[in-house]
């Protein structure tokens, strides 16, 4: 059995739950970093996820298209209220720390990602972008090839991690193993809760005897002694890192505030993903919009004080992306139902601030739709080839022109 299909079958049966036991006493890794020492060697990328397919229009708002407002009477944001980029895009308003960021020059608005023939479900879209395979079923995440081909050491445990309850798609490698870890508190198998059980299966592990025969206890060993060393490394691997900025008692706060952590300790990781959302909002649209939308601006704020306070803000570079837009015109709920197209976010201090792309154009809808005029896989290409100088070969299928917005 392939590595990939045997995580997406069981990862979700790894069970981890909080702990109030001592941790015991496998030897810590000591903080690697991957490469020669270059700069770029020392790159990450945090990559947030916009659960439910957020409405771009209402995050990048086109105030200067009449269009725009004729089609959502009751969702269009006012003019006077836009954070004027220009005089024909702006932020939503709950978005002023991500708008002085982005006046700072640390954010960058891809206009119009998606992919040809779009599809409307939750499932197959989010698993398209997470693959970046539109044309196929893949099992593996263009973040997990990634990390296989950047050839890392496998003795590091914390090459990449997901903050995240379960291990979503795009980290999922052929090679390597990616934890998955909601909090620092919650981080644990279920049976390291009980002593006699964890000293069984220690012992299991050290003398290499299996209890019984299969093709896949090896593999199931193998990524539940990384879990296992990995939840007792890594609260004594961050314990020493101080936070530098005054988090939001947000879901996407917390998660930040661990990314920080992790970027901060410098253990060597490369991708760190975390989520947000959810944003399908049928229903009633404005108001959980707007909150979850501000929440993500003054997260990132406040993230990016805190990278900058311990001098990893040029080293870090977030990425966000959703599985799709919402269509243009309002529904009868005073919501937006599945689209198609929608902005991608670029944040950090080592890249050029901007707008790439075209403008959401209305008189070139596909079918109510806005029309992608830049595949995603471009800014993934640019990531791979621009942030962390790896080619896209066994990554990123096909030739895609890479984003001004990196050098």
């Amino acid at each position: 059995m392939k590595r990939t299909r045997f995580l997406l079958g069981t990862i979700s049966g790894l069970t981890l739950a909080a702990r109030s036991d001592s941790l015991f006493g496998l030897a810590i890794a000591q903080p690697v970093l991957p490469g020669n020492g270059s700069a770029v060697a020392e790159r990450v990328l945090v990559v947030v996820n916009l659960q439910g397919g957020n409405d771009g229009l209402n995050t990048i708002v086109p105030h200067g298209s009449p269009a725009y407002y004729r089609l959502r009477p009751s969702l269009a944001i006012a003019p006077s209220d836009v954070l004027a980029i220009d005089r024909e895009i702006g932020f939503n308003p709950k978005m002023k720390s991500l708008k002085s960021m982005y006046d700072n020059g640390l954010v960058a608005v891809v206009q119009g990602a998606g992919y040809p023939e779009p599809d409307h479900s939750h499932f197959r879209s989010t698993e398209i972008w997470q693959t970046g395979v539109p044309e196929r079923i893949e099992n593996s995440g263009w973040v997990g090839r990634f990390l296989d081909e950047s050839k890392l050491p496998e003795s590091n445990l914390f090459n990449a991690v997901a903050v995240s309850p379960v291990l979503p798609q795009v980290m999922i490698a052929r090679s390597v193993d990616v934890p998955a870890i909601e909090s620092l508190s919650g981080y644990g198998l279920e049976s390291d809760r009980n002593a006699s059980e964890r000293s069984a299966y220690s012992s299991v592990l050290r003398n290499g005897r299996m209890p019984f025969n299969s093709p896949y206890l090896a593999t199931v060993a193998e990524i539940e002694d990384h879990a296992q060393r990995g939840s007792e490394q890594l609260p004594k691997l961050v314990a020493g890192y101080r936070t530098s900025a005054s988090y939001p008692a947000t879901g996407i706060g917390r998660s930040l505030a661990l990314a920080a952590q992790i970027i901060g300790s410098k253990l060597g990781t490369r991708v760190i993903y975390v989520q947000h959302g959810s944003f399908d909002t049928h229903v009633s649209q404005r108001t959980p919009q707007d909150r979850l939308l501000g929440e993500l601006s003054d997260a990132l704020k406040a993230f990016y004080d805190d990278l900058a306070a311990h001098g990893n803000d040029k080293r870090t570079l977030t990425m966000t992306f959703s599985e799709f837009g919402r269509r243009v015109a309002e529904n009868a709920s005073r919501g937006t139902d599945h689209g198609e197209a929608g902005p991608m976010l670029l944040v950090g201090g080592g890249l050029k601030g901007g707008v790439y792309g075209q403008h959401p154009a209305f008189d070139r809808l596909d079918n109510g739709d806005i029309t992608y005029t830049t595949d995603f896989r471009s800014v993934y290409a640019t990531v791979i080839e621009k942030w962390f100088a790896c080619p896209t070969e066994g990554i990123i299928a096909g030739t895609f022109p890479t984003i001004a917005a990196l050098g």
